[in-house]
């Protein structure tokens, strides 16, 4: 009984020292191949890019002061990503709000003097004159020269009036330039600061503290990395297969041999009409490990041509003799033959299409033992 509690024991042992990493193998079976229905897919590449990148440049002259890092730092919404100097624009704003404090002084004088004119208007004091000859201009002289045509009394009031508010309106457009002056030195102000559209990361940096840069000079290139896109120029002949909202097949670069499922996202309205290609944007799922530069390559469906019936085995049972893939193949009297495949694109997570070396019905070996590849 011993003796067989250590035969077996050894015999365990030694199945797992033939396995890496001391693991069961997993169990040989036999299956029959099915036969699925396929439309024909064309495989075109792209470009995984961010979803959302701006390029941040200079909006005036001036010398940069201020980065707030390099590529790949993060950083939240409204940070300030770059800053130019702005020493003259804050001499300029203290000028400007100079001239609007002399502008809103007058804009004050003005009014008083035209309240003053309505209460003791300046034309009854015109007449030189004190006492009795002032009392005597004031009743006589004024009425009899406004008898014989010298002088129009109601005229001069009506001109005496309109001076003043004229002197109103004067001193408010004067301050009203003066504002706007100030509000101008404010956007630059605004315009020498660079802040962050979202939260994202520089993606790359194109000057350095201490530059010289010019109105329109791009400054900052910075995205959204986190939800990303895959680019693709998609022939005319087969945006018939391609909808908003469709979902796709591709793959990474990073992982060629997983497909990932890709939505559209936006699909261009108008075609190149050099290339007679449309632009269309996919979405990339969040948990994917892809990064914006990389090559992606994308599966469009060409309903134009009929779909195939295509064999469809397991991973589980491709055997590779070195770079071609195989299979076990039983043949009905259960004798093995190695049988050499050209392989299609994947379906689902572990099976891939035969696109030749192989027929629906057939029995393949999964899992086939070490011993017999």
């Amino acid at each position: 009984m011993v003796g067989k509690v250590f035969t077996s024991l050894f015999a365990a042992l030694g199945l797992m020292a033939a396995v890496p990493g001391g693991q069961a193998a997993a169990a040989e079976s036999v299956t029959t191949v099915e036969v699925v229905r396929q439309l024909n897919q064309i495989v075109l590449g792209g470009t995984v890019i961010p979803s959302r990148q701006v390029s941040i440049a200079a909006q005036l002259p001036g010398r940069v002061k201020f980065i707030a890092g390099v590529e790949g730092d993060a950083f939240e919404q409204h940070t300030v990503l770059i800053a130019l100097n702005d020493d003259e624009l804050l001499a300029q704003r203290r000028s400007a709000l100079a001239a609007m404090s002399n502008a809103e002084a007058s804009l004050r004088n003005a009014g008083v003097q035209f309240q003053r004119e309505l209460t003791s208007p300046s034309s009854r004091n015109s007449m030189s004159g004190m006492g009795v000859p002032g009392m005597f201009d004031q009743m006589f002289t004024r009425n009899f020269s406004d008898m014989m045509g010298i002088n129009n009394p109601g005229m001069e009031r009506q001109a005496d009036l309109y001076s003043r508010s004229t002197g109103i309106e004067q001193a408010r457009s004067a301050f009203m330039q003066a504002r706007s002056q100030l509000e101008q030195v404010d956007a630059k102000l605004r315009d020498a600061v660079g802040y962050a559209p979202f939260n994202g990361v520089i993606v790359k940096k194109l000057v350095e503290v201490g530059d010289t840069v010019q109105p329109g000079q791009p400054l900052l290139a910075y995205a959204d990395t986190e939800a990303l896109q895959v680019l693709v120029e998609v022939p005319a002949r087969l945006m018939p297969g391609v909808r908003d909202g469709d979902e796709l097949e591709a793959r990474l670069d990073i992982d060629s041999h997983t497909p990932v499922k890709v939505r559209v996202a936006q699909i261009f309205p108008m075609a190149d009409p050099i290339r007679h290609t449309v632009t269309v944007k996919l979405d990339i799922p969040l948990d994917s490990r892809a990064a914006p530069g990389m090559y992606a390559e994308v599966m469009i469906p060409d309903v134009s041509t009929p779909a195939m019936n295509l064999p469809v085995i397991s991973r589980a049972a491709i055997v590779h003799r070195g770079s071609l893939p195989a299979v076990y193949v039983l043949s009905p009297l259960g004798k093995r033959e190695l049988r050499v495949l050209r392989l299609g694109r994947p379906v689902g997570d572990d099976r891939v299409a035969v696109l030749a070396g192989l027929s629906g019905g057939e029995r393949v070996v999964n899992n086939p033992l070490k011993a017999t590849q």
